[in-house]
């Protein structure tokens, strides 16, 4: 992903505020499980999505972060 995109979506300021907020992450004692991914990809990608109304499946590749990894899970 551009650098400038990132820092706009998600400037340093914000970073600093919503990073202690997130949960971390904790691999498995068995092991298995799914990769760590950078934190603040993820949420740079679900600004992303929040601000231009894309839909999950549309998100950019230069993200770095599947669609999969990057939306909520649905409650249904």
């Amino acid at each position: 992903m551009r650098v400038d995109l990132s820092r706009r979506l998600v400037p340093d300021e914000l970073w600093e505020l919503t990073a202690p907020l997130l949960p971390r992450f904790t691999s498995r004692p068995q092991g298995g499980g799914t990769a760590p991914v950078d934190e603040r990809a993820v949420f740079t990608a679900v600004m992303y999505v929040l601000t231009s109304w894309c839909a999950w499946r549309y998100l950019p590749e230069s993200f770095g972060v599947s669609p999969a990894t990057a939306p909520p899970r649905s409650t249904q």
